[in-house]
């Protein structure tokens, strides 16, 4: 029997740095501000944080996706079928965001949003109630830390956009994600002053050596099982 990740304390969950932790606290930052929207305010306010919302999600989900779920397919129970139904979810919540952000004026634009959020908020239940006690039973507090520091290594490189024809698993989502994930991060630094050039250069730099940081822990979570 599953024990959900939601309630145990950090130090039965691998530390501060072991992956169900900073799963963890990114599902609480994104249940606070999903809150937020929720509540309502000036809509430039509201678009920026929907903004936030949405590269949190989807570098999150990435990263899940690369990292996490080859790795519980191998030591979980039923692992292919608990991937595949949050890997569908995942793709649900990109089909209906990326609709959202096609459609900036289209009347049903806060009902689509907030159909997203309920999307999101199952996806979170999932998640910590069935897929991640299993990494907790297979791994060790080290290895959990390990594994936290590979999917935050991609996530820092990952799409922050919907791109709902991006296969799920690897390696297909890291050679269609990784080039994707240049576009995004520029879009993302496009109300940013400074010259743009100088910005592009950079966000290229870094997103050329994500894509080999990627490519390594694709490699590394195929090639390594149980500890």
């Amino acid at each position: 029997m599953t024990i959900s990740i939601t309630r145990r304390a950090p130090a039965a969950l691998g530390g501060s740095g072991s992956i169900l932790m900073r799963q963890r606290r990114d599902h609480a930052r994104l249940d606070t501000m999903m809150n937020r929207w929720l509540a309502g305010g000036a809509d430039e306010e509201l678009d920026v944080l929907w903004q936030d919302i949405v590269r949190m999600v989807f570098s999150h989900a990435f990263a899940e996706e690369t990292v996490l779920w080859p790795v519980l397919r191998r030591v979980a129970p039923h692992g292919e079928e608990l991937t595949g139904r949050v890997e569908e979810e995942h793709q649900a919540i990109s089909d209906l965001v990326a609709r959202v952000e096609k459609s900036p004026d289209d009347p049903r634009r806060a009902e689509w949003i907030q159909q997203a959020f309920t999307l999101i908020r199952q996806d979170i239940r999932d998640e910590e109630d069935e897929l991640l006690p299993h990494l907790r039973d297979a791994f060790s507090d080290r290895r959990l830390r390990r594994i936290g520091a590979a999917w935050e290594t991609v996530r820092a490189t990952a799409p922050t956009r919907p791109h709902p024809g991006v296969p799920r698993r690897p390696p297909g989502n890291a050679v269609r994600g990784v080039p994707l994930s240049v576009l995004d991060r520029l879009r993302d630094l496009a109300p940013v002053s400074g010259p743009v050039a100088r910005r592009a250069s950079l966000v290229a730099f870094i997103a050329a050596g994500g894509a080999g940081v990627i490519f390594r822990v694709v490699r590394a979570t195929r090639r390594h099982g149980r500890d």
